[in-house]
């Protein structure tokens, strides 16, 4: 738990706390003056097709109530036997291209947005925000008042900056800003940076995304900043992509080459030891692996509502699992990181 604030209260409704700590929010303010300053920018994912747009729109127009606000959220949460969500922006929403003073102002907006949908429910709901990477400094101002004015829990984080990694070493003062604060990092990819052959059959979301999360993960560890700020709070969604299901062949590169071992002082897996991942991998069988090998504390639910690649029924997914382990991934890990006291009702 961050050491800069007090507990938020929230309410437990049944023997277990549940805390989804994936579900997005969409800020229609922000959006509306990044359309204005970009009137030309192509709508819809990039690296998409025609068959996979006309789905999206469909689904868009079914979810907009629910991801621009709160009016079905919390009955949605209550169906769903999920005591708490924290709202993190919709990727859709990293304006990270735009210039620097007006990615700050997209950033206060979305922020605001998310502190205002949190007051509409304060036991239910907690906030994630977003920064103006691009920027560094203003990234970290802007981190500090998430934190201090909005009481925040959480920053959302794309998987690269406008074409720079995450280990790029502009970057390392906001993720020691970070660590020092005890704000989690949500990292949340947004499709394949490079999705040239991905654009059908959803394979932009359904490869890229985990693909994306593994490549950003795999600069985090290799360049070192994992091992420079082992205190940092880092939450990787959709299971941490691919690399918790295949890590040995990074830690045999670490032993056999030079240049997979020069800003590391041990292997690459135990890195990945260090943060946490959500279990958005849709198998229970993949869950278990994510159990055994990962292990339990460092394991939270997610659910991704409210998308159509969200998982239908987060709790029940998680019933296979013994007992201790199921209470600490279904919202006692999150608890922790979030700064929540639950409040039996």
């Amino acid at each position: 738990m961050t050491h800069h604030h007090h507990p938020i209260r929230v309410q437990q409704r049944n023997q277990t706390l549940v805390v989804d700590i994936h579900a997005h929010l969409n800020v229609a303010a922000a959006e509306e003056t990044m359309r204005a300053a970009f009137p030309d920018l192509p709508r819809g994912l990039p690296f998409s097709c025609p068959a996979s747009d006309a789905v999206n729109g469909q689904m868009f127009a079914a979810i907009g109530p629910k991801l621009n606000g709160t009016a079905d959220r919390l009955a949605d949460m209550d169906r769903l036997g999920v005591d708490v969500q924290a709202i993190s922006p919709n990727p859709g929403q990293y304006y990270y291209f735009a210039p620097p003073e007006l990615g700050r102002d997209l950033a206060i907006t979305i922020n605001d947005g998310i502190a205002q949908a949190v007051a509409t429910a304060p036991d239910r709901l907690v906030g994630m925000g977003t920064v103006p990477l691009q920027h560094t400094e203003l990234a970290i101002a802007e981190m500090r008042r998430c934190v201090s004015d909005l009481n925040l829990r959480g920053i959302e984080i794309g998987t690269c900056v406008a074409g720079r990694e995450l280990a790029d070493p502009a970057l390392r003062p906001f993720f020691a800003a970070a660590e020092e604060l005890g704000v989690l990092l949500f990292i949340h990819p947004l499709g394949f940076s490079q999705g040239e052959r991905l654009s059908q059959h959803y394979l932009n979301n359904i490869i890229g995304n985990p693909l994306e999360s593994t490549i950003a993960l795999s600069h985090l560890i290799f360049g070192g900043v994992l091992d420079q700020h082992p205190g940092l709070k880092l939450c990787v969604a959709h299971g941490g992509g691919y690399m918790p299901g295949y890590w040995g062949r990074m830690d045999h590169a670490f032993r056999a080459r030079a240049d997979c071992s020069e800003h590391i002082g041990r292997e690459p897996s135990s890195y990945l030891r260090q943060i946490w991942l959500d279990t958005l991998v849709f198998d229970r069988a993949q869950l278990a692996s994510l159990v055994a090998t990962h292990g339990a504390d460092r394991l939270c639910l997610g659910s991704d509502y409210p998308f159509d690649m969200a998982e239908p029924d987060p709790v029940c997914f998680h019933s296979d699992l013994e007992e201790t382990a199921r209470r600490r991934i279904l919202g006692l890990n999150a608890a922790d990181l979030l700064g929540l006291e639950p409040v039996r009702i």
